[in-house]
């Protein structure tokens, strides 16, 4: 069972049919939407500013979301997928937006809808990335527009089929 720990008055509220691995962290002031996975090793940590979670996000293994003290907050739209290894810290990612492995989103940046984070990117305090663009590098950079259509195909598949690999586990606990 995943770790989740009441903090300063605040309880993690966890959507309906949410997978959270046996080993991931949720602590203090997060609110996580319906039909979510939390991946082995995800750390949440609203201990010092809130994180908000919307519906049908995968937050895979490793990756780290935290904010600022009393500061910034990490919100995420619907079907968000956060790549391994990923630290999140009081961004704003918004629906279909994919943050690739290894990359890093720092405070009040914004991935705006169906955008892409590249791996291993690095995208400085109070970026702003428009929707449906690809950003890479470090620090990460415009490198191309992205067809909304296709964006929206790629994002989805990966936000479904998180949620397929989180029923097989949801239905092997004892």
């Amino acid at each position: 069972m995943a770790l989740i720990l009441p903090l300063r008055g605040f309880t993690p509220k966890i959507g309906k049919d949410c997978y959270l691995a046996e080993n991931a962290t949720i602590v203090g002031d997060v609110e996580i939407g319906d039909g979510c996975s939390i991946w082995f090793n995800a750390v949440l940590r609203g201990d010092v500013n809130p994180i908000r979670i919307g519906n049908h996000v995968n937050v895979q293994d490793g990756a780290v979301l935290h904010t600022l003290y009393q500061k910034s907050v990490v919100e995420l739209g619907d079907y968000v997928s956060i790549g391994h290894n990923v630290c999140i810290h009081g961004a704003r990612i918004e629906e279909y937006a994919l943050v690739g492995m290894g990359a890093t989103v720092l405070d009040y940046a914004v991935v705006g809808k169906g955008a892409l984070v590249a791996a291993g990117a690095l995208v400085l305090s109070n970026t702003i990335i428009e929707p449906f663009t690809l950003w890479a590098g470090v620090p990460a950079k415009l490198i191309k527009q992205v067809d909304p259509e296709q964006s929206r195909e790629i994002n989805q598949k990966i936000a479904h089929n998180y949620a397929m690999y989180a029923s097989w586990y949801q239905t092997t606990e004892k």
